[in-house]
């Protein structure tokens, strides 16, 4: 497709009669790319439960580590990707970064096939399954070029919502994918109970769980033409006045990530213990991630040139105290979702798939639970409802106001986060811990739903607060920080699950989100607010 000179959505005339059209091409390429983004970024989820099943010799917390991994190195790299649109253009940005995730999924394929893979090498594919989680922060800032601000609540709904349909679609493909030899490779025999959408899979089948990687090339490889073929690059003043070629672009993208991945390593160096590769000084999660964010932001700005030139422009959104106001709020709403679309399969299987018995005085969590759920029947359900009904958060908001939603969103998700973490106590403490899975599901599910909603509301509060040039960015960054749930929430889980206290982390969410509930009727709904409600 073309480049683009003239783009003015804000003109009625414009838009009926030529943008609406492009905007909408645009935005259905978009979703599918985006999607497998999402797939990509958090299938070890769903791979990690199946490595359970097979026998794979790690420890429960090991698995938690690889998709905290994945969780710090896609946040990470929303970073760069929040400005990539302004320095080299959507179709350029989109179709280079939705074809560099077919190298996670390749890498997948071939190191699941082997048992004795080392942990190391799960490691590096979980850091580079980020790539999928930064496509995000670009591909919300690419459409918010695109749509005019009364419809942008819609369609950044739409795009955020369906590509979030990555989770579900993920988590329904690939425990299905695993029970077909698709891909050649041979199979291995579960030795726990398996599951897939239709039911469970007992222990002695076979599966095939390197197909957990290799299903994407389905995908990835026809998307990146497609793109190639039907998207635009803005070339108007307030998107990317000046637009380098396509190998410029995809040169300069190459470098910001790498520039993500450096820091990510960095502070996953920090933090980890020296026997999995870390540097053992075991440093405190909430040390580290501004420490990588601000060396982030600090190592994107010395590279010369245009880029510095054009950061330095974007960054005048750090000079805006609603940028870090949005910051907080979207982390309550993206973040908690794609925290708990990471860890649920895994909590539901550490939890509910085994006996807490007590021994000899000791509480003992170690013994397979005949009679508990299976996380792959049961775990695509709540980020399937998060996903859904993001649009409808996004509808609802352009009709009565983001922040209003936000709020009545986040006394749900106290309430929520509350009641699950009673049950998860009494479960974890109970030789039949499927007793209490039903409440705990349904609790899940409704604050699965009140993160989709909300996510829909807070895109439409910050397209009204922050002018066309800043919103783009904006989305990015606060996308970027958000997505820092996918590394916290899976981290403090296990960390927790380790302690036997995992009810302790859903307590721990519930005073986040009151905290954010005052944020957000400070700044947007009370009395005297600057943007009240918008």
């Amino acid at each position: 497709m073309s480049d683009i000179q003239k783009w003015d959505v804000e003109d009625k005339t414009f838009w009926e009669s030529e943008g609406k059209k492009i905007a909408n091409r645009n935005l259905w390429i978009s979703i599918p790319s985006l999607l497998c983004g999402f797939a990509v970024w958090l299938y070890w989820g769903i791979i990690t439960v199946q490595m359970l099943n097979l026998g794979f010799d790690f420890e429960k917390s090991e698995l938690f580590s690889l998709m905290a991994i994945a969780g710090l190195t896609g946040a990470t790299l929303r970073i760069p990707s929040s400005f990539f649109i302004r320095l080299a253009g959507g179709r350029n940005t989109i179709v280079f970064t939705t074809a560099l995730l077919m190298i996670p999924a390749i890498g997948a394929g071939i190191a699941l096939q082997d048992k004795n893979t080392p942990l190391w090498v799960f490691q590096v594919l979980a850091l580079l399954s980020g790539f999928g989680g930064g496509n995000f922060a670009s591909s919300m800032s690419n459409i918010s070029f695109f749509f005019p601000k009364k419809q942008q609540g819609l369609a950044l709904g739409l795009n955020a919502g369906l590509g979030n349909f990555g989770v579900t679609t993920m988590q329904i493909l690939v425990p299905l994918a695993m029970t077909f030899g698709i891909f050649g490779g041979e199979s291995m025999e579960l030795v726990n109970t398996s599951g897939t959408l239709i039911g469970k899979i007992p222990a002695g089948s076979e599966a095939w769980i390197h197909n957990a990687g290799y299903i994407w090339l389905l995908f990835l490889i026809p998307l990146a033409v497609v793109g190639w073929m039907g998207m635009n690059n803005i070339k108007a003043s307030h998107v990317t006045p000046n637009l380098p070629s396509a190998p410029a672009s995809f040169g300069m993208i190459s470098g910001m990530l790498f520039i993500g991945f450096i820091t990510a390593v960095f502070g996953l160096w920090l933090m980890l213990p020296e026997k999995v590769g870390g540097s053992g000084f075991e440093i405190s999660k909430w040390i580290v991630l501004p420490i990588v964010i601000g060396l982030t932001v600090f190592l994107l700005k010395l590279i010369p040139g245009q880029i510095n030139e054009n950061l330095s422009r974007q960054y005048k959104i750090f000079n805006n105290k609603h940028t870090w106001a949005m910051s907080v709020i979207y982390t309550m709403t993206f973040g908690s979702f794609i925290g708990f679309a990471a860890s649920f399969p895994l909590s539901i299987k550490v939890i509910f798939g085994f006996q807490h018995i007590m021994v000899d005085g000791v509480m003992t969590h170690d013994q397979a639970n005949p009679n508990g759920p299976s996380a792959l029947m049961y775990a695509w359900m709540g980020p399937f409802i998060g996903a859904l009904i993001r649009p409808v958060g996004g509808w609802i908001s352009d009709k009565v106001g983001g922040a209003l939603v936000t709020q009545i969103c986040a006394v749900v998700m106290i309430a929520c986060a509350v009641g699950v973490a009673y049950y998860m106590q009494a479960a974890y403490a109970s030789a039949t811990p499927e007793e209490y899975f039903l409440p705990f599901f349904v609790l899940f599910l409704l604050l699965f739903a009140a993160t989709g909603i909300g996510n829909g509301s807070t895109f439409r509060t910050i397209s009204m607060v922050f002018n066309k040039e800043q919103a783009g960015p904006v989305l990015g960054w606060t996308s970027a920080v958000a997505a820092y749930g996918a590394f916290i929430i899976p981290k403090v889980l296990g960390e927790q699950i380790k302690l036997t206290t995992p009810e302790n982390a859903l307590y721990g969410f519930a005073v986040f989100y009151a905290v954010c509930l005052v944020i957000n009727w400070w700044f947007y709904l009370r009395s005297g607010a600057e943007f009240k409600n918008p």
